[in-house]
Protein backbone atom coordinates (compact mmCIF):
# COMPACT_ATOMS: atom_id res chain seq x y z
CA UNK A 1 0.00 0.00 0.00
CA UNK A 2 3.22 2.35 0.56
CA UNK A 3 4.53 1.57 -2.41
CA UNK A 4 1.40 2.28 -3.81
CA UNK A 5 0.41 5.75 -2.68
CA UNK A 6 4.26 6.19 -3.69
CA UNK A 7 4.20 5.61 -7.23
CA UNK A 8 1.03 8.06 -7.17
CA UNK A 9 2.62 11.03 -5.63
CA UNK A 10 5.46 10.22 -8.56
CA UNK A 11 3.11 9.62 -11.59
CA UNK A 12 1.22 12.75 -10.27
CA UNK A 13 4.07 14.94 -9.94
CA UNK A 14 5.32 14.25 -13.03
CA UNK A 15 2.23 14.54 -14.91
CA UNK A 16 0.92 17.97 -13.66
CA UNK A 17 1.54 20.97 -15.56
CA UNK A 18 1.95 24.59 -14.58
CA UNK A 19 -1.89 25.82 -14.61
CA UNK A 20 -0.67 29.23 -16.25
CA UNK A 21 2.13 28.40 -18.20
CA UNK A 22 2.18 24.73 -18.86
CA UNK A 23 5.28 24.40 -17.37
CA UNK A 24 6.97 21.34 -15.68
CA UNK A 25 7.04 20.12 -11.94
CA UNK A 26 11.02 21.39 -11.11
CA UNK A 27 11.65 18.10 -10.24
CA UNK A 28 10.03 15.85 -13.08
CA UNK A 29 8.65 16.17 -16.86
CA UNK A 30 7.37 13.78 -19.02
CA UNK A 31 7.26 13.28 -22.41
CA UNK A 32 5.21 11.23 -25.25
CA UNK A 33 6.73 8.21 -26.77
CA UNK A 34 7.50 7.63 -30.41
CA UNK A 35 7.27 5.26 -32.67
CA UNK A 36 3.98 2.24 -33.41
CA UNK A 37 5.13 1.38 -29.50
CA UNK A 38 3.62 4.92 -28.66
CA UNK A 39 0.35 3.68 -30.02
CA UNK A 40 -0.49 0.32 -29.97
CA UNK A 41 -0.30 -0.48 -26.39
CA UNK A 42 -0.46 1.39 -22.94
CA UNK A 43 2.45 0.09 -20.64
CA UNK A 44 1.88 -1.75 -17.11
CA UNK A 45 1.91 -0.36 -13.75
CA UNK A 46 1.14 0.81 -10.60
CA UNK A 47 -1.43 3.51 -11.80
CA UNK A 48 -1.72 2.16 -15.63
CA UNK A 49 -2.95 -0.75 -14.34
CA UNK A 50 -2.59 -3.60 -16.70
CA UNK A 51 -1.50 -3.67 -20.23
CA UNK A 52 -4.05 -2.82 -22.81
CA UNK A 53 -3.97 -2.16 -26.64
CA UNK A 54 -5.15 0.37 -28.67
CA UNK A 55 -4.32 0.07 -32.28
CA UNK A 56 -2.06 -2.70 -31.82
CA UNK A 57 -5.14 -4.75 -33.80
CA UNK A 58 -5.42 -2.20 -36.24
CA UNK A 59 -1.59 -2.27 -36.87
CA UNK A 60 -1.44 -6.37 -36.99
CA UNK A 61 -4.62 -5.99 -39.91
CA UNK A 62 -2.26 -3.67 -42.30
CA UNK A 63 0.60 -6.07 -41.49
CA UNK A 64 -1.40 -9.20 -42.03
CA UNK A 65 -2.85 -7.92 -45.65
CA UNK A 66 1.03 -6.51 -46.57
CA UNK A 67 1.73 -3.25 -45.87
CA UNK A 68 4.99 -3.50 -44.72
CA UNK A 69 5.21 -2.10 -41.17
CA UNK A 70 7.85 0.91 -41.33
CA UNK A 71 4.91 2.40 -43.82
CA UNK A 72 2.51 2.82 -40.68
CA UNK A 73 3.86 6.10 -39.03
CA UNK A 74 2.72 7.02 -35.06
CA UNK A 75 2.42 10.62 -34.43
CA UNK A 76 1.89 10.74 -30.93
CA UNK A 77 1.24 14.22 -29.26
CA UNK A 78 1.59 15.22 -25.20
CA UNK A 79 -1.97 15.68 -24.81
CA UNK A 80 -2.07 17.57 -21.89
CA UNK A 81 -0.96 20.31 -24.22
CA UNK A 82 -3.08 23.24 -25.59
CA UNK A 83 -2.45 23.54 -29.63
CA UNK A 84 -0.27 26.54 -29.54
CA UNK A 85 1.85 25.03 -26.71
CA UNK A 86 2.46 21.30 -28.85
CA UNK A 87 4.12 23.71 -31.46
CA UNK A 88 5.84 25.87 -28.81
CA UNK A 89 7.15 23.30 -27.07
CA UNK A 90 7.47 20.81 -29.06
CA UNK A 91 7.78 21.75 -32.54
CA UNK A 92 4.83 19.46 -32.96
CA UNK A 93 2.96 21.22 -36.31
CA UNK A 94 6.62 21.68 -37.95
CA UNK A 95 7.07 18.17 -37.17
CA UNK A 96 4.19 16.63 -38.70
CA UNK A 97 4.55 18.74 -42.02
CA UNK A 98 8.54 17.44 -42.65
CA UNK A 99 6.76 13.58 -41.36
CA UNK A 100 4.25 13.97 -44.48
CA UNK A 101 6.51 15.22 -46.68
CA UNK A 102 9.76 12.43 -45.86
CA UNK A 103 6.29 9.78 -46.07
CA UNK A 104 6.10 10.86 -49.51
CA UNK A 105 9.56 10.84 -50.85
CA UNK A 106 9.94 7.22 -49.26
CA UNK A 107 6.92 6.23 -50.64
CA UNK A 108 6.14 8.02 -53.47
CA UNK A 109 2.41 8.88 -52.74
CA UNK A 110 0.26 10.14 -50.55
CA UNK A 111 -0.45 9.69 -47.11
CA UNK A 112 -3.78 8.14 -45.28
CA UNK A 113 -4.31 9.93 -42.51
CA UNK A 114 -6.11 8.38 -39.42
CA UNK A 115 -7.23 9.96 -36.42
CA UNK A 116 -9.16 8.94 -32.80
CA UNK A 117 -11.54 11.25 -30.64
CA UNK A 118 -8.87 14.32 -29.77
CA UNK A 119 -6.34 13.44 -32.30
CA UNK A 120 -9.02 14.74 -34.54
CA UNK A 121 -8.56 18.41 -33.45
CA UNK A 122 -4.70 18.28 -33.50
CA UNK A 123 -5.32 17.28 -37.19
CA UNK A 124 -7.85 19.99 -37.85
CA UNK A 125 -5.40 22.30 -36.07
CA UNK A 126 -2.70 21.02 -37.73
CA UNK A 127 -4.37 22.22 -41.10
CA UNK A 128 -5.15 25.66 -40.15
CA UNK A 129 -1.67 25.94 -38.98
CA UNK A 130 -0.31 24.94 -42.50
CA UNK A 131 -2.38 27.94 -43.64
CA UNK A 132 -0.24 30.08 -42.44
CA UNK A 133 2.78 28.47 -43.11
CA UNK A 134 2.55 27.77 -47.23
CA UNK A 135 1.50 30.26 -49.46
CA UNK A 136 -2.34 30.51 -50.20
CA UNK A 137 -1.94 29.40 -53.76
CA UNK A 138 0.20 26.58 -52.92
CA UNK A 139 -2.16 25.35 -49.96
CA UNK A 140 -4.30 22.94 -51.55
CA UNK A 141 -1.71 21.45 -53.65
CA UNK A 142 0.49 20.55 -50.49
CA UNK A 143 -2.97 18.75 -49.86
CA UNK A 144 -3.30 16.99 -52.97
CA UNK A 145 -0.06 15.68 -52.61
CA UNK A 146 0.59 14.56 -49.48
CA UNK A 147 -2.71 13.64 -48.19
CA UNK A 148 -4.88 11.01 -50.46
CA UNK A 149 -7.86 10.21 -47.37
CA UNK A 150 -8.62 11.22 -43.70
CA UNK A 151 -10.48 8.87 -41.80
CA UNK A 152 -11.77 11.02 -38.70
CA UNK A 153 -12.87 8.33 -36.15
CA UNK A 154 -14.80 9.21 -33.52
CA UNK A 155 -14.36 13.09 -33.65
CA UNK A 156 -15.78 14.78 -31.52
CA UNK A 157 -16.60 17.91 -33.42
CA UNK A 158 -18.92 20.12 -31.14
CA UNK A 159 -16.76 18.99 -28.00
CA UNK A 160 -17.57 16.77 -25.52
CA UNK A 161 -19.91 17.36 -22.04
CA UNK A 162 -17.72 14.59 -20.68
CA UNK A 163 -14.75 17.79 -20.41
CA UNK A 164 -17.50 19.95 -18.10
CA UNK A 165 -17.40 16.76 -15.50
CA UNK A 166 -13.47 16.41 -15.25
CA UNK A 167 -13.18 20.14 -15.21
CA UNK A 168 -15.36 20.80 -12.54
CA UNK A 169 -15.72 17.49 -10.64
CA UNK A 170 -13.16 15.32 -12.13
CA UNK A 171 -13.16 11.84 -13.92
CA UNK A 172 -10.77 8.92 -12.80
CA UNK A 173 -11.46 6.99 -15.70
CA UNK A 174 -10.28 4.05 -14.34
CA UNK A 175 -7.09 5.29 -12.56
CA UNK A 176 -6.43 4.68 -8.50
CA UNK A 177 -6.94 7.97 -7.58
CA UNK A 178 -9.99 9.78 -5.88
CA UNK A 179 -12.27 12.54 -8.39
CA UNK A 180 -10.82 15.44 -6.44
CA UNK A 181 -7.41 14.49 -7.26
CA UNK A 182 -8.44 13.49 -10.98
CA UNK A 183 -9.86 16.84 -10.98
CA UNK A 184 -6.96 18.59 -9.60
CA UNK A 185 -4.68 16.95 -12.30
CA UNK A 186 -6.72 18.01 -15.35
CA UNK A 187 -7.37 21.27 -14.38
CA UNK A 188 -3.65 21.39 -14.58
CA UNK A 189 -3.78 20.47 -18.49
CA UNK A 190 -4.96 23.24 -20.92
CA UNK A 191 -5.24 20.65 -23.45
CA UNK A 192 -8.66 19.78 -21.36
CA UNK A 193 -10.36 23.19 -22.58
CA UNK A 194 -9.90 22.00 -25.91
CA UNK A 195 -13.14 19.40 -25.91
CA UNK A 196 -15.41 21.77 -24.33
CA UNK A 197 -18.83 21.92 -25.78
CA UNK A 198 -19.65 25.00 -27.89
CA UNK A 199 -22.11 25.78 -30.12
CA UNK A 200 -22.77 25.16 -33.87
CA UNK A 201 -24.43 28.53 -34.55
CA UNK A 202 -20.65 30.82 -33.24
CA UNK A 203 -17.86 31.14 -35.25
CA UNK A 204 -14.55 32.67 -34.26
CA UNK A 205 -13.11 35.74 -36.55
CA UNK A 206 -11.35 34.20 -39.83
CA UNK A 207 -7.71 34.06 -39.27
CA UNK A 208 -6.85 35.67 -42.24
CA UNK A 209 -8.28 39.12 -41.67
CA UNK A 210 -7.39 38.48 -37.90
CA UNK A 211 -3.40 38.34 -38.71
CA UNK A 212 -4.09 41.49 -40.91
CA UNK A 213 -6.08 43.34 -38.63
CA UNK A 214 -4.39 46.58 -36.83
CA UNK A 215 -6.81 46.37 -33.51
CA UNK A 216 -6.84 43.79 -30.72
CA UNK A 217 -4.74 41.01 -33.48
CA UNK A 218 -4.91 38.30 -30.87
CA UNK A 219 -8.23 38.46 -29.88
CA UNK A 220 -10.45 35.78 -31.20
CA UNK A 221 -14.27 37.22 -31.34
CA UNK A 222 -17.08 35.08 -31.59
CA UNK A 223 -20.15 35.58 -34.13
CA UNK A 224 -23.44 33.97 -33.72
CA UNK A 225 -25.94 33.86 -35.93
CA UNK A 226 -29.67 34.24 -35.80
CA UNK A 227 -30.39 30.51 -34.64
CA UNK A 228 -27.88 31.09 -31.38
CA UNK A 229 -30.95 32.97 -29.93
CA UNK A 230 -33.67 31.99 -31.66
CA UNK A 231 -32.99 27.80 -30.61
CA UNK A 232 -33.04 25.99 -27.34
CA UNK A 233 -29.50 25.13 -25.43
CA UNK A 234 -26.78 26.36 -28.78
CA UNK A 235 -28.10 23.10 -30.61
CA UNK A 236 -27.81 20.92 -28.15
CA UNK A 237 -30.34 18.35 -26.93
CA UNK A 238 -30.75 20.13 -23.26
CA UNK A 239 -28.74 23.00 -21.14
CA UNK A 240 -25.26 21.85 -20.16
CA UNK A 241 -24.41 22.98 -17.23
CA UNK A 242 -27.06 23.85 -14.15
CA UNK A 243 -25.33 24.67 -11.05
CA UNK A 244 -26.70 25.52 -7.30
CA UNK A 245 -25.06 28.37 -5.95
CA UNK A 246 -25.98 30.03 -2.55
CA UNK A 247 -28.46 32.62 -2.34
CA UNK A 248 -25.93 35.08 -0.15
CA UNK A 249 -22.48 35.34 -1.13
CA UNK A 250 -19.54 35.29 1.45
CA UNK A 251 -16.21 35.96 1.03
CA UNK A 252 -14.43 32.67 1.02
CA UNK A 253 -16.35 30.23 -1.50
CA UNK A 254 -16.18 27.07 0.70
CA UNK A 255 -15.79 27.55 4.45
CA UNK A 256 -15.71 25.41 7.24
CA UNK A 257 -18.98 23.67 8.44
CA UNK A 258 -18.91 26.09 11.21
CA UNK A 259 -18.83 29.08 9.50
CA UNK A 260 -21.71 27.97 6.86
CA UNK A 261 -23.81 27.28 10.06
CA UNK A 262 -22.90 30.81 11.56
CA UNK A 263 -23.71 32.59 8.21
CA UNK A 264 -27.12 30.74 7.34
CA UNK A 265 -28.13 31.56 11.29
CA UNK A 266 -27.18 35.60 11.10
CA UNK A 267 -27.44 36.44 7.35
CA UNK A 268 -30.23 34.61 5.44
CA UNK A 269 -33.35 32.48 6.04
CA UNK A 270 -33.39 29.01 5.27
CA UNK A 271 -34.37 28.96 1.70
CA UNK A 272 -33.84 27.50 -1.50
CA UNK A 273 -30.09 28.31 -3.47
CA UNK A 274 -30.07 29.75 -6.97
CA UNK A 275 -29.92 27.84 -9.92
CA UNK A 276 -28.14 28.80 -12.98
CA UNK A 277 -28.05 27.36 -15.87
CA UNK A 278 -25.28 27.75 -19.21
CA UNK A 279 -25.59 26.83 -22.58
CA UNK A 280 -22.53 25.09 -24.83
CA UNK A 281 -21.73 28.81 -26.28
CA UNK A 282 -21.95 29.67 -22.35
CA UNK A 283 -19.51 27.13 -21.41
CA UNK A 284 -16.98 27.80 -24.16
CA UNK A 285 -16.91 31.37 -24.53
CA UNK A 286 -16.13 31.64 -21.06
CA UNK A 287 -19.21 32.62 -19.13
CA UNK A 288 -19.20 29.93 -17.28
CA UNK A 289 -16.33 30.47 -15.54
CA UNK A 290 -16.22 33.70 -14.89
CA UNK A 291 -19.98 33.23 -13.34
CA UNK A 292 -18.20 30.86 -10.90
CA UNK A 293 -15.23 32.95 -10.37
CA UNK A 294 -17.41 34.27 -6.66
CA UNK A 295 -17.97 30.31 -5.70
CA UNK A 296 -14.73 28.54 -7.26
CA UNK A 297 -11.02 29.42 -7.06
CA UNK A 298 -10.04 27.52 -9.86
CA UNK A 299 -12.42 29.63 -12.21
CA UNK A 300 -9.56 32.30 -12.18
CA UNK A 301 -6.82 29.26 -13.64
CA UNK A 302 -9.69 27.80 -16.59
CA UNK A 303 -10.68 31.73 -17.51
CA UNK A 304 -6.65 32.39 -17.91
CA UNK A 305 -6.29 29.23 -20.16
CA UNK A 306 -9.39 29.88 -22.08
CA UNK A 307 -8.15 33.55 -23.16
CA UNK A 308 -4.59 32.91 -23.71
CA UNK A 309 -4.60 29.26 -25.41
CA UNK A 310 -8.14 29.65 -26.97
CA UNK A 311 -9.68 33.16 -27.37
CA UNK A 312 -6.22 34.06 -27.83
CA UNK A 313 -4.71 31.70 -30.45
CA UNK A 314 -2.84 32.76 -33.00
CA UNK A 315 -3.91 30.35 -35.61
CA UNK A 316 -7.77 28.96 -34.37
CA UNK A 317 -9.84 29.57 -31.58
CA UNK A 318 -10.85 25.43 -31.71
CA UNK A 319 -14.27 25.95 -29.93
CA UNK A 320 -15.51 26.95 -32.95
CA UNK A 321 -17.25 24.72 -35.25
CA UNK A 322 -15.31 22.65 -38.33
CA UNK A 323 -15.91 23.17 -41.88
CA UNK A 324 -15.01 19.98 -44.39
CA UNK A 325 -11.71 19.99 -44.62
CA UNK A 326 -10.08 20.65 -47.97
CA UNK A 327 -8.43 16.52 -48.17
CA UNK A 328 -9.90 15.17 -51.93
CA UNK A 329 -11.36 11.59 -49.46
CA UNK A 330 -12.66 12.45 -45.93
CA UNK A 331 -14.63 9.29 -44.03
CA UNK A 332 -15.92 9.98 -40.57
CA UNK A 333 -16.88 7.23 -38.73
CA UNK A 334 -18.41 6.87 -34.85
CA UNK A 335 -20.36 4.64 -32.82
CA UNK A 336 -24.48 5.48 -32.25
CA UNK A 337 -27.10 4.07 -30.04
CA UNK A 338 -25.67 4.36 -26.61
CA UNK A 339 -26.48 5.78 -23.68
CA UNK A 340 -24.44 9.56 -23.33
CA UNK A 341 -24.37 11.85 -21.06
CA UNK A 342 -25.27 15.33 -22.12
CA UNK A 343 -25.93 17.29 -19.10
CA UNK A 344 -25.05 18.05 -15.57
CA UNK A 345 -26.48 19.34 -11.86
CA UNK A 346 -23.87 20.62 -9.49
CA UNK A 347 -23.70 21.70 -6.03
CA UNK A 348 -21.05 23.00 -3.40
CA UNK A 349 -20.50 19.82 -1.64
CA UNK A 350 -18.51 22.09 1.76
CA UNK A 351 -15.23 21.29 0.89
CA UNK A 352 -12.29 22.63 -0.33
CA UNK A 353 -11.07 22.58 -3.63
CA UNK A 354 -10.57 20.29 -5.65
CA UNK A 355 -13.67 18.68 -3.94
CA UNK A 356 -16.00 21.17 -3.64
CA UNK A 357 -18.57 20.55 -6.07
CA UNK A 358 -20.68 17.22 -6.46
CA UNK A 359 -22.89 16.00 -9.54
CA UNK A 360 -26.51 15.93 -8.29
CA UNK A 361 -28.19 14.87 -11.48
CA UNK A 362 -26.83 13.45 -15.07
CA UNK A 363 -28.63 14.00 -18.10
CA UNK A 364 -28.57 11.41 -20.42
CA UNK A 365 -29.54 10.54 -24.40
CA UNK A 366 -31.14 7.57 -25.21
CA UNK A 367 -33.31 6.22 -28.13
CA UNK A 368 -34.18 9.75 -28.92
CA UNK A 369 -35.17 10.64 -25.31
CA UNK A 370 -33.78 12.45 -22.24
CA UNK A 371 -33.16 10.58 -19.31
CA UNK A 372 -31.76 11.68 -15.60
CA UNK A 373 -29.74 9.72 -13.56
CA UNK A 374 -32.66 8.23 -11.66
CA UNK A 375 -34.08 7.11 -14.83
CA UNK A 376 -37.05 9.81 -15.58
CA UNK A 377 -37.64 11.34 -18.71
CA UNK A 378 -36.25 14.78 -19.27
CA UNK A 379 -37.39 18.02 -21.07
CA UNK A 380 -35.24 18.86 -23.77
CA UNK A 381 -35.18 18.54 -28.00
CA UNK A 382 -33.78 14.66 -27.94
CA UNK A 383 -31.06 14.10 -31.07
CA UNK A 384 -31.96 11.38 -33.77
CA UNK A 385 -30.13 9.15 -31.96
CA UNK A 386 -27.71 8.89 -29.10
CA UNK A 387 -23.83 9.18 -29.16
CA UNK A 388 -21.41 6.57 -28.70
CA UNK A 389 -20.56 6.71 -24.61
CA UNK A 390 -18.14 9.92 -24.77
CA UNK A 391 -19.61 11.87 -27.20
CA UNK A 392 -23.18 12.84 -27.80
CA UNK A 393 -24.95 12.25 -31.12
CA UNK A 394 -25.17 16.02 -31.96
CA UNK A 395 -21.36 16.23 -31.80
CA UNK A 396 -20.35 13.28 -33.62
CA UNK A 397 -22.44 13.88 -36.49
CA UNK A 398 -21.74 17.37 -37.22
CA UNK A 399 -19.57 15.91 -40.03
CA UNK A 400 -22.89 14.87 -42.08
CA UNK A 401 -23.62 18.27 -42.52
CA UNK A 402 -20.30 18.05 -44.93
CA UNK A 403 -22.26 16.26 -47.42
CA UNK A 404 -24.02 17.76 -50.56
CA UNK A 405 -27.62 17.24 -51.22
CA UNK A 406 -27.33 13.92 -52.79
CA UNK A 407 -26.69 11.48 -51.01
CA UNK A 408 -26.81 7.43 -51.45
CA UNK A 409 -27.52 5.63 -48.37
CA UNK A 410 -26.82 2.15 -47.15
CA UNK A 411 -27.88 -0.35 -44.05
CA UNK A 412 -26.03 -3.43 -43.81
CA UNK A 413 -25.21 -5.87 -40.48
CA UNK A 414 -22.08 -5.42 -39.44
CA UNK A 415 -21.34 -8.82 -39.33
CA UNK A 416 -20.53 -10.77 -42.32
CA UNK A 417 -23.83 -11.11 -44.52
CA UNK A 418 -24.85 -12.35 -47.78
CA UNK A 419 -27.02 -9.24 -48.86
CA UNK A 420 -30.14 -10.35 -47.86
CA UNK A 421 -30.68 -7.63 -45.07
CA UNK A 422 -29.12 -4.86 -47.32
CA UNK A 423 -31.39 -1.70 -47.06
CA UNK A 424 -30.36 1.15 -49.96
CA UNK A 425 -31.70 4.83 -50.46
CA UNK A 426 -30.10 6.14 -53.62
CA UNK A 427 -30.22 10.10 -53.99
CA UNK A 428 -31.31 11.13 -50.65
CA UNK A 429 -31.95 14.58 -50.41
CA UNK A 430 -30.10 16.61 -47.69
CA UNK A 431 -30.69 19.72 -46.27
CA UNK A 432 -27.57 21.71 -45.53
CA UNK A 433 -27.76 22.28 -41.64
CA UNK A 434 -29.89 19.25 -40.81
CA UNK A 435 -29.54 15.99 -39.81
CA UNK A 436 -29.95 13.02 -42.56
CA UNK A 437 -31.43 10.03 -40.36
CA UNK A 438 -32.98 7.12 -42.84
CA UNK A 439 -36.29 5.85 -42.32
CA UNK A 440 -35.10 2.31 -42.52
CA UNK A 441 -35.84 -0.85 -40.38
CA UNK A 442 -33.43 -2.55 -37.82
CA UNK A 443 -33.86 -6.25 -36.93
CA UNK A 444 -34.20 -7.03 -33.51
CA UNK A 445 -31.13 -7.51 -32.14
CA UNK A 446 -28.47 -7.00 -35.19
CA UNK A 447 -26.40 -4.21 -35.14
CA UNK A 448 -25.53 -2.44 -38.11
CA UNK A 449 -23.74 0.05 -40.11
CA UNK A 450 -25.57 3.35 -41.87
CA UNK A 451 -22.69 5.01 -44.85
CA UNK A 452 -23.91 7.61 -45.99
CA UNK A 453 -22.16 8.89 -49.46
CA UNK A 454 -21.64 11.78 -51.80
CA UNK A 455 -19.47 11.42 -54.56
CA UNK A 456 -20.75 14.05 -57.40
CA UNK A 457 -21.30 17.42 -54.95
CA UNK A 458 -17.65 18.32 -55.60
CA UNK A 459 -16.06 17.21 -58.88
CA UNK A 460 -13.00 14.94 -57.44
CA UNK A 461 -13.66 14.53 -53.78
CA UNK A 462 -15.51 12.25 -51.61
CA UNK A 463 -17.12 12.26 -48.75
CA UNK A 464 -18.70 9.28 -46.40
CA UNK A 465 -20.64 9.25 -43.04
CA UNK A 466 -20.60 5.52 -41.08
CA UNK A 467 -22.60 5.07 -38.14
CA UNK A 468 -22.24 2.11 -36.20
CA UNK A 469 -24.88 0.65 -33.90
CA UNK A 470 -23.50 0.36 -30.29
CA UNK A 471 -19.80 1.35 -31.25
CA UNK A 472 -18.39 2.51 -27.72
CA UNK A 473 -16.32 5.59 -28.10
CA UNK A 474 -12.91 3.78 -26.45
CA UNK A 475 -13.20 0.79 -28.13
CA UNK A 476 -14.35 1.67 -31.85
CA UNK A 477 -10.58 1.50 -33.20
CA UNK A 478 -10.03 -1.96 -31.87
CA UNK A 479 -13.93 -3.44 -33.34
CA UNK A 480 -13.03 -6.23 -36.15
CA UNK A 481 -16.31 -4.69 -38.12
CA UNK A 482 -14.23 -1.21 -38.25
CA UNK A 483 -10.80 -2.76 -39.43
CA UNK A 484 -12.86 -5.02 -41.95
CA UNK A 485 -14.09 -1.76 -43.52
CA UNK A 486 -11.01 0.34 -43.06
CA UNK A 487 -9.11 -1.92 -44.38
CA UNK A 488 -11.98 -2.84 -47.56
CA UNK A 489 -11.96 0.95 -48.72
CA UNK A 490 -8.05 1.12 -48.31
CA UNK A 491 -7.89 -1.77 -50.78
CA UNK A 492 -10.28 -0.42 -53.03
CA UNK A 493 -8.81 3.12 -53.14
CA UNK A 494 -5.12 1.41 -54.04
CA UNK A 495 -6.36 -1.03 -56.74
CA UNK A 496 -5.63 0.08 -60.09
CA UNK A 497 -8.94 -2.00 -61.61
CA UNK A 498 -11.70 -0.72 -58.65
CA UNK A 499 -14.61 0.77 -60.59
CA UNK A 500 -16.92 2.01 -58.17
CA UNK A 501 -16.73 4.95 -56.18
CA UNK A 502 -16.51 3.43 -53.06
CA UNK A 503 -16.59 -0.01 -51.83
CA UNK A 504 -19.24 -2.43 -52.78
CA UNK A 505 -21.63 -3.06 -49.92
CA UNK A 506 -23.36 -5.96 -51.16
CA UNK A 507 -22.16 -8.60 -49.31
CA UNK A 508 -19.49 -9.61 -46.71
CA UNK A 509 -17.06 -12.29 -46.12
CA UNK A 510 -14.50 -13.80 -43.75
CA UNK A 511 -11.24 -12.44 -44.84
CA UNK A 512 -8.85 -14.02 -42.24
CA UNK A 513 -9.41 -17.44 -41.13
CA UNK A 514 -10.05 -15.34 -37.52
CA UNK A 515 -12.79 -14.29 -39.33
CA UNK A 516 -14.01 -18.28 -39.68
CA UNK A 517 -16.00 -20.31 -37.18
CA UNK A 518 -17.79 -23.45 -35.82
CA UNK A 519 -21.26 -23.43 -36.48
CA UNK A 520 -22.65 -25.58 -34.21
CA UNK A 521 -26.15 -25.44 -35.24
CA UNK A 522 -25.46 -27.24 -38.83
CA UNK A 523 -22.42 -29.29 -37.18
CA UNK A 524 -19.61 -27.27 -40.12
CA UNK A 525 -17.71 -24.11 -40.71
CA UNK A 526 -20.14 -21.09 -41.28
CA UNK A 527 -19.69 -19.40 -44.44
CA UNK A 528 -18.89 -22.61 -46.80
CA UNK A 529 -18.71 -20.76 -49.41
CA UNK A 530 -15.83 -19.13 -47.93
CA UNK A 531 -13.75 -21.42 -44.95
CA UNK A 532 -13.48 -24.93 -44.60
CA UNK A 533 -12.64 -27.22 -41.97
CA UNK A 534 -8.67 -28.13 -42.36
CA UNK A 535 -6.85 -29.13 -39.00
CA UNK A 536 -3.44 -28.11 -37.97
CA UNK A 537 -1.56 -29.42 -35.12
CA UNK A 538 -2.26 -27.59 -32.07
CA UNK A 539 -5.43 -26.81 -33.00
CA UNK A 540 -7.56 -26.82 -29.51
CA UNK A 541 -11.35 -26.45 -30.51
CA UNK A 542 -13.20 -27.21 -33.93
CA UNK A 543 -13.60 -23.03 -34.73
CA UNK A 544 -9.67 -23.13 -34.88
CA UNK A 545 -9.59 -25.40 -37.37
CA UNK A 546 -11.95 -23.26 -39.77
CA UNK A 547 -9.58 -21.29 -42.05
CA UNK A 548 -10.33 -19.72 -45.79
CA UNK A 549 -10.60 -21.58 -48.72
CA UNK A 550 -8.76 -19.42 -50.70
CA UNK A 551 -6.14 -16.48 -50.22
CA UNK A 552 -7.06 -12.84 -49.07
CA UNK A 553 -5.76 -11.62 -52.05
CA UNK A 554 -8.42 -13.51 -54.24
CA UNK A 555 -11.19 -12.55 -51.46
CA UNK A 556 -10.62 -9.13 -51.77
CA UNK A 557 -10.81 -9.37 -55.67
CA UNK A 558 -14.91 -9.22 -54.98
CA UNK A 559 -14.89 -5.98 -53.22
CA UNK A 560 -13.60 -4.20 -56.86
Amino acid sequence: MVQLFSAVNCWLKCMLLDPYNQTDHPECKSRPDSGLSAITELDPGYITGPLSSIWKEWVKWCVDFGIEANAIIAVPYDWRLPPSMLEERDLYFHKLKLTFEIALKLRGGPSLVFAHSMGNNVFRYFLEWLKLEIAPKHYIQWLDKHIHAYFAVGAPLLGSTESVRATLSGTTSGLPITEGTARLMFNSFAASLWLLPFSKYCKADNVYWKHFFEGKAHINRQQCDEMEYSSDNSGWPTTLVTIEVPTVRGTDAYPSIMDITEDITSNMECGKPTLLSFSAREVSDGTLFKTMLDYDPQSKALIHQLEKYYQGDPVLNPLTPWERPPIKNVFCIYGIDTKTEVGYYFAPSGKPYPDNWIITDVIYEFEQSLLSRSGHSFSGKPNNSSGDGTVSYNSLSLCKEWLGPKVNITRTPQAEHDGSDLQTRMNAEHYHGEDLFPNMTRAPHVKYITYYEDAESIPGWRTAVWELDKANHRNIVRMPVVMRELWLEMWHDMHPYSKSKFVTKAFRGPLRHEDCHWDYAKARCAFPEFCEYRYTFGDVHLGMSCRLKYSSTMLLRQYL
